[in-house]
Formats: structure tokens, sequence, C-alpha cells
């Protein structure tokens, strides 16, 4: 069977790049994450951007913490996915769009890496 990867960013958003709940070091790990998504996109690796929303707080879906982070090159072909749990999995589209494309190699980055990216990685 062929391997066929697709690019999982999870929680690039403005909340967690800055203020008290910053990702350590953001800069550099956006413009990793920036290097990474413009590869995948060049190979035609689909590039799915996860992020969190809670009712209320930091992450309320649509308020700025929730955007994404203005550092991130994101692109309108990306796909996206809401996720109101650490699981980027739990109760979303996720797994039917990977199933839908016939991926069966995931790579994964993010923010916030001993929450959210672990998480995902468990479905592995």
């Amino acid at each position: 069977m062929p391997m066929t990867t697709a690019l999982l960013i999870i929680d690039v958003q403005q909340a967690l790049c800055s203020g008290e709940e910053a990702a350590f070091d953001s800069d550099r790990v956006i413009a990793s994450i920036n290097a990474l998504g413009a590869k995948a996109r060049a190979d035609l690796v689909p590039v799915i951007l996860v992020q969190h929303e809670e009712d209320a707080g930091l992450l309320q879906f649509g308020s700025n913490g929730w955007q994404l982070d203005e550092r991130l090159t994101a692109q309108p072909e990306d796909f996206r996915v809401g996720k109101t749990t650490p699981d980027s999995f739990h109760q979303t589209e996720l797994h039917s769009l990977l199933q839908q494309w016939g991926a069966n190699h995931l790579v994964i980055c993010g923010l916030q890496s001993d929450f959210c990216v672990d998480s995902a990685g468990a479905w592995l």
C-alpha cells in the first residue's frame, strides 16, 4: 500500500502564543512549522489546522485568542478542524478526513506539545 501523508498542525493560536499561556520559544517553533507546512504544500501533502475552541475563556470560538497566530502561514486550501478536548480526534471529523484521503502516515506538530500534540499522537 502506498504511503499517503498528511500534516497536522495543532493549536497554533493567538492565546497560546502570547501572554501568560505563551508556548516556549514560539517564534522559532512557528518558523519551523511554517517551513514544514511549505514543504508539505509543495509536495501536495494535505495540511490540517486544528484549533481548540471553548464556550468561554482564552480560546472562546471566534475570539482573538482563538484565531490562528498571525505568524502562522495558513493557506485557503488548508483544512480546518475544530476540537473541544485536548484530543484532535475525539468528536471531530479528523479521522474521517484522513480515511477519506487514505492517509496512513501523519506528521504532527504544534504548540502545547505536552497536552494536545501528545493526545493526537496517542491515536497512532
